[in-house]
């Protein structure tokens, strides 16, 4: 079995390049530089070239507040132009495909745990973006599974872990928000999730996945930082304005992805291990 990986130097990329090399398994990965998924002739070619039977596409542009104004172009461009492009290709040349989502295509406004099958209503560029990316999956008609995620941190690119420790090497104190509750995702967990469906052979369609529990952006934080010195205190979302919307409440139900077999662990676990790894 032969993997593509689109994203290559992204964190779910390198993740995922990571684990195929543990686990002894041929792919191919291509960085944006190397791919330009918004071009259908480039991305056609990869595909002649590299005849995949698994497609593990972890492209995305991810910078949520310039998706609004000078980076919504290239936002459209990238997360349905491309990604209608990829989908395209893998239905073409009979690949198995997983693509990555968002929690950022639903508004945040229910307060229980967000199902597979419940209205979508994203409030943001970026989440309309990827919302039309699945979409653009599904109309494609490839064999494909798409996968919800959230709050991503792993060992490879930037993000809220490395953010925190960074700021907490020069400030005694760090402010973050208390009012948006989610579910922090390890891209070690997310990339075995996604082997994982093809794997199983589970029934196509699309699967929310993030590590188990739930916490604010200040708990989170808060973890991150409990061996520091370094004092966490909970602010209001009003009080750290942001470009783009945030979902209040973005808990994603996991019971879809534990029915296949997947074991789950809790986004602390996953925290301290991946730590662990760093140290």
């Amino acid at each position: 079995m032969k993997f593509l990986i689109t994203g290559a130097k992204g964190q779910l990329g390198q993740e995922l390049q990571k684990l195929l090399r543990e686990r002894g398994l041929d792919f191919v990965a291509f960085d944006s530089k190397q791919l330009d998924i918004t071009n259908s002739a480039a991305v056609l070619s990869a595909f002649e070239q590299a005849q995949p039977d698994v497609v593990l596409h972890a492209a995305a542009y991810t910078k949520v507040d310039l998706a609004e104004d000078d980076g919504r172009e290239l936002n459209w461009q990238v997360n349905v132009d491309g990604t209608k492009n990829v989908a395209d290709a893998a239905k073409l040349y009979e690949a198995k495909l997983v693509a990555v989502s968002t929690d950022y295509v639903f508004d945040g406004t229910n307060e229980g745990e967000y199902l597979e099958s419940d209205a979508v209503n994203p409030k943001n560029s970026y989440g309309r973006a990827k919302l039309a990316g699945e979409l653009a999956v599904t109309e494609s008609g490839a064999d494909a599974y798409i996968v919800r995620t959230s709050w991503v941190f792993g060992e490879f690119g930037n993000n809220f872990v490395y953010t925190m420790q960074r700021l907490a090497a020069t400030h005694p104190k760090l402010t973050v928000v208390n009012d948006q509750l989610g579910r922090p995702t390890w891209t070690r967990t997310l990339a075995e999730f996604m082997l994982h469906l093809v794997d199983t052979k589970a029934g196509y369609g699309i699967y929310h996945l993030s590590n188990d529990g739930t916490a604010t952006w200040f708990d989170f934080a808060r973890e991150i930082l409990k061996d520091t010195d370094v004092e966490v205190a909970p602010v209001t979302s009003a009080e750290f304005p942001q470009k783009a919307y945030r979902p209040k409440h973005s808990v994603m139900s996991l019971e879809k992805a534990r029915a296949t077999g997947f074991e789950i662990s809790t986004w602390r676990e996953a925290l301290g291990e991946f730590l662990a790894g760093i140290e």
